[in-house]
């Protein structure tokens, strides 16, 4: 019945002009059914339904087993399934038409629908053989075999011609050591090297583009200069230069990573060998329409052989390694310990170095750099120890303009004392009185403290009164300057700013200063 009710709907939707593609999004079955249905008359359909009803097909044997994955995981395509039934089932002698189809129907038959992605690409000319690799990174966020997650890192090499790829996995962030190791078992696996290796804006590679010119990091640089391969930087939001290593990134993490179980690194690293020869260098690409492994056999003989074992650090060594977060805080032994707000930074690695002593964890953001935080291990666990010297300084403007009233005074019990009177009476213009703090500190630099000890001595609490004393004050010191070297005349007719009656009088005698 239910398969009718699609026959029916299709032939609906076609009389009303839509196609088989919007078709297919619409009932959220594959394209080819609707071209498959579309074309069969009404008698066809039926003699193609009861055929349905009596004939077996030939991954029968595995529906239960096949159902169950699809149950547990919704989001399993049928080429990951294909790959499934070869390297658990070891089934041998099915198409992976054969195996879609068949998983199409299980989807539909017990209501087990798949969001599809959709992405668009542009063409870019094939490369000759020989010419070009292509790397990048990836992680992905595996269940353990003990129930818990786990975060794995790997880089993948592909031959640009070929589609040749290899890939190597780590259970802790990429160092560049890492990195020159991996490149010297990815020639291992290819035979070879060739002319030219792209690479995003990667912090393990280089540490700036210079237009150009590039500033390696000191360890690649010396690897670079050993091996004398050409080195091209992707710019940023130029998926069209990587673009081949970009589809290899995704599909190792959706086809060999994706729902599979992590126990240890060795075993997945071999079961992602396995795969590798089972379906990343042997399937059909898409794009090509020929197997990487076959096409790899004739780029082989254009790549440059690699001489000599280049001589490194062992990067198998114990370091701990930890993940800075958003909100500056690295995780180790189930606390949160902090680091320098502005630590993280996006698009950044964000990768700390940890050491642990009895007592105290040093983080640093170099393995053998400065310490950047040090704190004294918590003994319990969900805790977070935090530095109050991390916290970023988030000064308001009246903070600032305090700061600022502190510099340009000398006595800080003088400072303290003009705030608090200030904040007192101007709880709502404080800033403004501030400010006027401020300017009577840059205009007399010399009067301003004696000014300020006089308000205390008069009990005065206005910016505007400390501004009057100091000019006061100012005035009075040049008329002594002048009288002493006998040029009253120049200073005879300078008066201070018009007001109603002098300040200190109006103030003996009980005045507002306002």
């Amino acid at each position: 019945m239910e398969k009718w009710m699609i026959y029916n709907e299709i032939h609906r939707l076609r009389n009303e002009g839509f196609s088989n593609s919007a078709i297919s999004r619409k009932l959220k079955i594959s394209r080819n059914r609707v071209i498959e249905y579309g074309n069969m008359s009404p008698d066809e359909f039926y003699q193609f339904v009861l055929s349905l009803q009596n004939r077996s097909k030939k991954l029968d044997p595995y529906k239960e087993k096949v159902l169950e994955w699809l149950k547990e995981h919704p989001d399993l395509s049928g080429a990951q399934v294909y790959d499934w039934l070869q390297e658990k089932l070891e089934v041998g002698n099915v198409s992976e038409g054969t195996v879609r189809n068949f998983v199409n129907g299980l989807r539909e038959l017990y209501c087990i629908p798949k969001l599809n992605m959709e992405r668009d690409y542009m063409v870019v000319p094939e490369l000759p053989m020989g010419k070009q690799i292509q790397v990048d990174f990836g992680e992905s966020r595996q269940i353990t075999t003990d129930g818990s997650h786990k975060r794995l890192y790997f880089i993948a090499f592909v031959l640009a011609h070929s589609r040749y790829k290899y890939v190597e996995w780590l259970d802790r962030p990429f160092r560049t050591a890492d990195m020159i190791r991996m490149h010297e078992n990815a020639f291992d696996y290819f035979g070879g090297m060739t002319e030219e290796i792209v690479y995003d804006q990667d912090h393990l590679l280089a540490v700036s583009e210079n237009a150009g010119d590039l500033i390696l990091t000191a360890d690649f640089t010396k690897y670079h200069q050993k091996r004398k391969f050409k080195i091209h930087l992707c710019r940023k939001a130029d998926p069209e230069s990587k673009g081949k290593i970009e589809q290899v990134v995704k599909y190792v993490k959706h086809n060999f990573a994706k729902n599979r179980i992590f126990d240890n690194l060795a075993d997945w690293q071999q079961s992602s060998m396995k795969w590798l020869k089972r379906t990343g260098n042997h399937k059909i690409h898409h794009n090509t329409k020929k197997r990487p492994a076959e096409v790899y056999t004739l780029e082989k003989e254009h790549l440059t052989r690699v001489a000599g074992t280049y001589i490194f650090e062992d990067i198998y060594t114990s370091s701990i390694t930890r993940q800075i977060h958003k909100d500056n805080v690295i995780r180790f032994d189930g606390n949160r310990y902090s680091v320098p707000v502005g630590t993280y930074r996006k698009d950044a690695p964000n990768i700390a170095y940890v050491d642990k002593t009895e007592d105290h964890l040093f983080i640093r953001l170099q393995q053998n750099g400065q310490v950047l935080a040090k704190h004294k291990i918590a003994e319990g666990k969900g805790e977070v120890i935090s530095d109050p010297t991390h916290r970023k300084s988030s000064y308001t403007k009246r903070d600032k303009l305090i700061h600022e009233v502190e510099d340009l005074l000398a006595d800080p019990a003088s400072v303290k004392w003009l705030v608090e009177k200030l904040t007192e009476r101007y709880p709502r213009h404080l800033i403004d009185q501030l400010k006027v703090v401020q300017t009577v500190g840059l205009q007399y630099p010399d009067f301003v403290n004696e000014a300020v000890q006089e308000m205390k001595r008069l009990k005065l609490t206005s910016a505007n009164d400390l501004r009057d004393i100091a000019f006061s004050l100012e005035l009075q010191s040049k008329q002594i300057k002048s009288e002493a070297s006998g040029l009253n005349e120049k200073y005879k007719n300078l008066v201070a700013p018009e007001r109603k009656e002098d300040i200190y009088l109006r103030v003996l005698q009980g005045g507002d200063s306002r």
